[in-house]
Formats: structure tokens, sequence, C-alpha cells
């Protein structure tokens, strides 16, 4: 739970990918946050006709107060997040491997500032390095640019969490009610406080 963003697309050139990753590093170093480099050059400086889910590709950096952030790929090019390549990876699955070419961050405790700039960022990523990109922001900046907008979204999620955190200091476990119960009973009233 909390305000995040979803991304995936693909890499435009292979040969591109060093400079890429360079950019993003003097990012991180300018910001003092803490990033991984993963593999640097495509072999051949060319993406694979068929990925392998072997090597990783790309760069990786963690904002203050946020999750890591990861600007990766397979040898194909196809962007790729690194822990669900991990659990996904070798699953026989079309299904299961498809969730691999999905990112998700959450950013909400970041704050409104940093993930302004996490968006400006990939603004610009995506207009010189990426092809086929998509983003899905909670907080609607990605998709409107609305600054107010994104600001009330992010006031959004803080209540919900304040009124789940109120609910379950206030709503404890009945006796013999199982988990389920409780959850369906403890959601019904963070809605009720959001009315």
């Amino acid at each position: 739970m909390g305000l995040s963003i979803h991304y995936g697309g693909h890499l435009k050139n292979a040969n591109s990918l060093p400079h890429l990753i360079e950019e993003v590093k003097d990012v991180a170093i300018a910001s003092d946050w803490k990033y991984q480099i993963f593999e640097t050059v495509f072999v051949g400086d060319e993406f694979s006709h068929e990925p392998s889910y072997s090597e990783i590709y790309g760069i990786s950096f963690t904002p203050t107060n946020c999750e890591t952030i990861s600007i990766t790929f397979l040898s194909n090019g196809a962007m790729v997040c690194p822990m669900r390549l991990s659990f996904m990876g070798n699953s026989e699955e079309t299904e299961g491997r498809e969730w691999i070419y999905t990112t998700s961050v959450k950013t909400q405790y970041a704050g409104v500032k940093i993930h302004q700039f996490i968006i400006l960022l990939f603004r610009y990523l995506n207009e010189k390095y990426f092809d086929d990109f998509r983003l899905s922001d909670e907080s609607a900046y990605w998709e409107t640019n609305d600054e107010e907008e994104m600001k009330t979204q992010f006031r959004n999620y803080e209540a919900l969490l304040d009124n789940f955190a109120l609910a379950i200091e206030t709503f404890p476990v009945l006796e013999n009610e199982n988990m389920l119960i409780y959850f369906e009973r403890l959601m019904k009233r963070v809605n009720d406080l959001k009315k």
C-alpha cells in the first residue's frame, strides 16, 4: 500500500546503454543516492533476438526514503525488474514471466519533490533512450503534469494510511475472529472513515 509508479518499455539502441548508465549514475552521485551498475555493454553492441534471463544490463538507484528504481534490461533490450526476474525468470508459464517486464516502485515516503524529480527524470530518459515506454503514475503527474493534482494524491494516500493505522489501533481482532473476517471488517472501517 502506498503511492507508486509502474513502468516498462525497451531501450532504443543497444549502443546507448553506457551513456544512459553514465547519466543516471551522475544524477545518483549528485543526489547522494546509492546506485548499482549491472552489465554496461550488450554483446557486440547489439540486442539479442531471444532474451537471456541470466544477465541484467543497466543501473538501479535508491532515492532517499524510496524503493530502488531499476533502469535495467534483458539482452533483447526489454526493460526488466531484477527482483521479479529472480523470482519468475525461470518460470515455464508465459503469464508468470510477463510480470518481469513491469517495474513498480513505491515513492510515497520519498515525498512530493523526489517523486516529481523521478517523473521528470523518466521524461528525460524516455525522450533520449527509450522506445515503447509506458509509465503509470498513481499521483497522475506523469499523465497530467499537474503539480496540484500530484500533491492532492499524496495527501489522499497519507490520509488513507493514517486511517488504516488508526483502524488497526482501535479495532483489535475479536475473540474467535479469523484474519480474513477481521481484515474485511477493518477495510470497511477504513472506507467509512474516508467518506
